[in-house]
């Protein structure tokens, strides 16, 4: 019987996302693709530098300890390459010890038609072309955008911190602010919050982080290492919508900020999450210096 990764967290990951791979994309913008290709074989067992999604990954597959029998997270890596030029990935992937078994390698084609192939809940890449092909194709990606890898050996911990609107939630609630503005949003959410709002495009992979943390509390000797985090500019009253839908999902948060309009930078760099996903550049861009910064290219602020 085969593997069943309908009962897993699986997480697509683009080479640009885990691997800095700047070199080799100067090689193939100034010198072209055949450049490329010798470029990748000359240094074929010299691995990449560690990139944006690195420390992530590597610390998501580090929860398959809970349940080593039947791992709950699984990495594929979807590759634009071709399976030859793709070889020093897997190759990278080997020296750092990750446990990815699994890749596409597509030969200049779109992973994002293959999401669905995989069961993927979430797919990162530095490609905005591809995420956001992916994402209006109704399929969960996020673009890396830069960030520190942190990979302190003393810290087991894996910490994922959303944005709400547009992120976890729909963009219902942001299309209000964005055409009548801060005050009629707020009377719309007040009026609203027993309404829960409709799940965004990154609610599966919340459901799926969840679903890991309830495997951990229920294994004995275990310490829980997952926490997950909701960093919201929404304030009283418009939280209770947020609580309200919380609620009605049956998701309990470790941490949920509600700022009202504070500038997110500050409490980012005191959680550290090891990825941070929000659909607004403005709090992404001041966000990356300190942190890994995933944008979620969804709804009215995304328009294009």
């Amino acid at each position: 019987m085969g593997i069943d990764l309908r009962q897993r967290l699986v997480i697509g990951v683009a080479s640009s996302a885990l691997f800095d791979l700047s070199e080799s994309n100067r090689v193939f913008e100034v010198d072209g693709l055949e450049a490329f290709r010798a470029h990748q074989r000359d240094r074929m067992d010299d691995p990449f530098p560690k990139g944006v999604a690195f420390s992530f990954v590597e610390r998501l597959l580090g929860l398959n300890e809970v349940r080593p029998e039947d791992p709950p997270v699984e990495v594929v890596l979807l590759s634009r390459n071709d399976a030859e030029t793709g070889r020093r990935a897997f190759r990278a992937i080997a020296h750092y010890g990750l446990g990815i078994e699994r890749a596409a390698f597509l030969h200049g084609d779109s992973p994002h038609d293959f999401l669905p192939a995989f069961e993927c809940e979430l797919f990162l890449s530095a490609n905005e072309d591809d995420v956001r092909a992916a994402i209006d194709a109704g399929r969960p990606a996020g673009r890396v955008l830069g960030g520190t890898v942190d990979s302190d050996p003393g810290d087991r911990e894996v910490r994922v911190a959303f944005d709400f609107d547009g992120v976890l939630a729909d963009d219902g609630s942001e299309t209000i602010f964005s055409s009548e503005g801060l005050d009629a949003f707020r009377a719309h959410e007040k009026a609203n919050e027993t309404d829960p709002l409709a799940p965004g495009p990154l609610k599966p992979l919340l459901d799926r982080l969840a679903a890991i943390q309830e495997v951990e509390l229920s294994a004995a000797g275990y310490q829980p290492r997952l926490k997950i985090s909701l960093i919201t500019a929404r304030g009283a009253p418009a939280h209770e919508r947020v609580l309200t839908t919380l609620e009605t999902w049956g998701v309990r948060l470790d941490q949920v900020f509600f700022l009202g309009g504070v500038e997110k930078t500050s409490v980012l760099k005191t959680l550290r999450p090891h990825i941070f996903f929000d659909d607004q550049r403005t709090h992404l861009d001041r966000a990356a210096p300190f942190v890994p910064s995933v944008h979620v290219p969804f709804g009215i602020k995304n328009t294009h």
